[in-house]
Order: C-alpha cells, then structure tokens, then sequence
C-alpha cells in the first residue's frame, strides 16, 4: 500500500501528517514534542546511552512516517557528551511518502529536519542508510509482518511501535504480530506506543510482554509501555485493569486464543 498523504494544520497549531484515505494523523500534537514525551522520554534512552555496554543500543523503530520518533533517537544520542554506547536505529515502513513530505523545503523545518537531522534524513532516502559520530540508522522498507522476523540476529532493546491504528493496519495489533515483536527483543527490552487501547494492551500480554500504563494522549487516553519484565515498569497494570479487560465489548485481537482471559490473569503481573 503506498500511503497518500498531505500536511494538515491541527487545532492546536501543530503540522501533522494526514493519511488521504484513511483520515489518521501521524503526531497530532506536532512530530516533536510527542516523539519525546512518548517515546524517547519514557524510553530512558539519554539514560541507557550512558551504560557501561560495549554493544550497540538497539531501537527498533516501526512505522518510520515522517521520521519523528527515530530522529528524537538520533538527536538524543548525537548530543550526549562523554563516554557512551553507540546507538542503532532500525526504521521499519512500507513507505517513504511521509518522510519525503516532511523532508520538502517548505516543511522541513517545522519537523525538525534541518542541519544535522535533515542530512541523515536525506541520507536515509538516498541509500537506506546514514551513519553519524555516535549514531547509525538504517532504513528497512516492506511489509512490516514481513520484516519482523528477519530481525532474529539484530536483538533490539528498545522498540518504538506506531505504524497506523487497529482500524487502519488491523494485521500489526495483534497477538501473532506482537509476538514476532517480543522474539526481536533482546532480555530487557521495553516497548513504547500510543495505543492505550484494551485489546492492544491484551495483545501485548499474550505476546508474552509485561505491559504498564505511559503518558496520557489525551483526555482520558494513555500510551502504553511494555517490557519484557514487570520490573523494568513504572506503572504496571493490576487487577483494576483486569476488571476494565473483563466489561470491554472488545477486549481482544481477532487472533487471541480461546483460553485468553485464563492466560491473562495468570501472568506474574496479575498475581
């Protein structure tokens, strides 16, 4: 599907990316701040840069868009001082439509695609790669259910998921996705997306992460964080969210097993 998108002008005066077909908004609240308050933030990527690992810091970023949430990674270890881990993008989309509207003259600099960030951007289209003191990213482009499990030998630590919603790409919320996810991840990854959404917070739980509550999205509506321990979570989730599971008229993906429910509150989070 190649996406057919145009910049719009949202109601509280940021630009954001629209999808033509579809209405969907990449980064309502402007590529920027939401890129760094959803993900880079609640990450700890400033922190796990400065651990004492020889290895790369692996981010695994799918839904590339505009190249927000990956540029945020780009910025954060390209500023950080002293001794520190080399960080690894790995961008993953089915289309580069976004990006090449962001990159344009007219809008580049409201998405933050100016000097440094812009050449590796630029870079990103040109070859599929771009390669910076302390960073290297890297551009995967395809089907994204069909890139996952390519990743077996490239561990992430970090995942940054924000491909369109359960309406939109139906087929990367569910369980056998988030599962292919988890087998990317390296021992104690976390997982950082938009979505607060009871089946996609299920998904996650049967995929085999543990998954807590993030930042709110908006009036009533929370990210989501996940990780591949409770203990690497803030604000895990608990039996009050078992309770909400338990009245949802939706609470699982289309693919959950039959005995869902039964796996859910067994896991160590729940008892």
């Amino acid at each position: 599907m190649t996406l057919d998108c145009e910049l719009v002008q949202t109601r509280g005066g940021a630009l954001a990316v629209r999808d033509k077909a579809t209405g969907e908004l990449m980064h309502r609240t402007g590529p920027m701040i939401e890129s760094q308050r959803l993900y880079v933030g609640p990450s700890r990527l400033a922190v796990r840069l400065r651990e004492s690992n020889s290895a790369p810091l692996v981010v695994l970023d799918v839904g590339l868009g505009a190249g927000s949430n990956a540029l945020a990674a780009w910025r954060c270890s390209e500023s950080s001082a002293g001794p520190r881990r080399r960080l690894r993008i790995i961008s993953l989309d089915r289309s580069l439509a976004a990006l090449e509207l962001a990159l344009a003259p007219q809008n580049a600099h409201a998405f933050g695609l100016i000097e440094g960030a812009g050449e590796a951007a630029r870079g990103l289209l040109a070859r599929g790669q771009h390669e910076a003191a302390n960073t290297e990213w890297e551009l995967r482009l395809g089907e994204i259910e069909s890139l996952l499990p390519e990743l077996r030998a490239e561990l992430a630590d970090i995942v940054f998921w924000d491909p369109f919603s359960p309406r939109v790409n139906p087929g990367l919320w569910t369980c056998a996705t988030l599962t292919a996810v988890r087998r990317a991840c390296r021992s104690a990854a976390t997982l950082h997306t938009y979505s607060g959404a009871t089946s996609v917070r299920a998904a996650l739980l049967l995929a085999g992460f543990a998954v807590g509550a993030g930042d709110k999205v908006s009036e009533g509506k929370f990210a989501t964080c996940a990780a591949t321990s409770p203990e690497l979570l803030e604000q895990p989730l608990d039996r009050r969210w078992l309770e909400r599971l338990s009245r949802s008229t939706a609470p699982f993906p289309a693919d959950a097993p039959p005995d869902a429910w039964l796996r859910i509150v067994a896991l160590p989070q729940f008892t």
